[in-house]
């Protein structure tokens, strides 16, 4: 019989990546990002395993041993990624439950690949936990992984985060087989949500669709107690302002901000480039600025750093010819030579080069028109040790709860936007520090470590 963990997370991806040395030699990276940060030493404490996929079309490499921890890929074919991952996932699933910003597509074999492909990461985890084990199943593209695994080991205890918005009823009613997702979650002990309203929506559906009779936090399914409730998830704070500390990340912040603005003031913008990130409206907003004179070119720079995103979905491709047509338009407009008003880096960037550019920005402009968290936000927040700087800040991201101190907006509005970047302009040392300092702590109170700690807890794995 294989080795067997007492601690499994199940993840679409695991937490390393696949490196190619200049010899052609290949090796395992760490990720990064706050959610490997938290699990590693976890999953590494337990003795545990992590079951996901590599990010590369083809054949599972064998499972292998890192970081302290039992890594377990699973293979997806290019039909796999295509259907499960790009069609379901990020065609269906994703845009609904962001508010249908766009158009879901409902398609029957891209349902049939989702549900192909969460048995082979339930069977995967039923192989590799032990007896009364405890599985962590996160994010949509796996939500139905936790009631086939129950089917599969009823011994288990089986916890799910969700890690981008749960919709509300009539919006999640318009999914095909709606009741078998709902069922596909429901096989968890404990089913986590960012925000309270999510789980609410999510209980209220138990009652809508399966006739169940939710109560508070709990509701009673197939013999079981299931929890649904809110952890609201955060950073590495520790790893952001040891960066921030860093000499030469400080002296990248200071080369940036004079290569990038000189003596005009910064906004920054980070985000993927994804249609639920409010980039166009942020864009346009800026623009109104430009052309009703209330800024100029002489006295402000916006800096958008766009990551790419699922660029072999045809939405993102449009998305990203909009947004770099108006980034054209307006730098021809308002642009002088030697001097654009806005740069516009399609790249991704590593963690030092982002917290240069945190430390760099006199405003960071979040302005999502639906997001689950916003970590950005977060890390902006924990790299400003001197107090400065100012968030504005999309009321619709899961982060404006917990940062009510930020310049809160209606990202469909653009006025609002408008209003608030020159408030954050306007705003003196004295402000920004006043708004700045509780952001912080709360942020270093909450960080990523606290989040786990929480879930686990709850579910009964401390």
């Amino acid at each position: 019989m294989s080795e067997t963990y007492e601690f499994v997370v199940v993840a679409n991806r695991l937490p390393v990546d696949e490196v190619v040395g200049a010899d052609g030699g290949r090796s395992w990276a760490r990720s990064p990002g706050g959610l490997v940060s938290a699990l590693q030493p976890i999953v590494r404490g337990h003795g545990g395993a992590w079951v996901g996929w590599t990010g590369q079309p083809g054949d599972a490499p064998e499972p292998f041993d890192t970081d302290g921890m039992h890594l377990h890929p699973v293979g997806l074919s290019e039909d796999d990624v295509d259907r499960y991952y790009e069609g379901q996932s990020n065609g269906t699933i994703w845009p609904l439950f962001h508010d249908a910003v766009e158009q879901p597509t409902h398609r029957r074999p891209w349902r049939q690949a989702y549900e192909s492909v969460n048995r082979r990461f339930a069977e995967a985890a039923a192989q590799l936990t032990a007896v009364d084990g405890t599985v962590w199943v996160h994010d949509y593209q796996l939500m139905l992984v936790p009631a086939m695994l129950r089917e599969l080991r009823p011994d288990l205890r089986i916890g799910f985060f969700l890690h981008i918005p749960f919709p509300p009823v009539e919006l999640f009613m318009q999914l095909p087989r709606r009741a078998e997702l709902l069922r596909g979650l429901l096989g968890a002990d404990l089913v986590g949500f960012q925000r309270p309203l999510a789980a609410q929506n999510f209980l209220q559906l138990t009652g809508r669709l399966l006739g169940l009779d939710p109560q508070e936090q709990h509701v009673e399914y197939d013999g079981r107690t299931v929890t649904a409730r809110a952890f609201p998830i955060s950073i590495d704070v520790a790893e952001v302002e040891k960066l921030a500390a860093d000499p030469d990340v400080q002296a990248e912040a200071r080369r940036m901000r004079h290569e990038l603005g000189g003596d005009r003031r910064l906004l920054l913008g980070v985000d993927r480039l994804d249609y639920t990130k409010g980039i166009e409206q942020r864009l346009e907003a800026y623009g109104e600025l430009l052309a009703d004179g209330t800024v100029s070119n002489d006295d402000v720079v916006l800096v958008q750093v766009a990551t790419p995103s699922r660029m072999r979905v045809q939405e993102y491709q449009e998305l990203r010819a909009r947004v770099e047509h108006q980034v054209g338009r307006i730098n021809g407009e308002f642009g002088a030579v030697g001097q654009a008003p806005v740069h516009y880096l399609f790249q991704s960037m590593n963690r030092a080069e982002l917290v240069a550019l945190y430390l760099a920005a006199d405003v960071m402009v979040i302005t999502p028109l639906r997001d689950g968290m916003n970590l950005v936000a977060k890390e902006y927040v924990a790299a400003r040790y001197d107090d400065q700087g100012a968030l504005v800040l999309s009321e619709f991201a899961g982060a404006a709860a917990e940062l009510t101190t930020a310049f809160q907006v209606n990202p469909h509005d653009v006025e609002d936007i408008k209003r608030a970047l020159m408030d954050a302009l306007n705003a003196d040392a004295g402000e920004q520090a006043e708004r700045m300092r509780p952001m912080r702590e709360q942020v270093r109170d909450h960080d990523i470590d606290r989040w786990a700690q929480d879930f686990l807890t709850a579910l009964g794995k401390s």
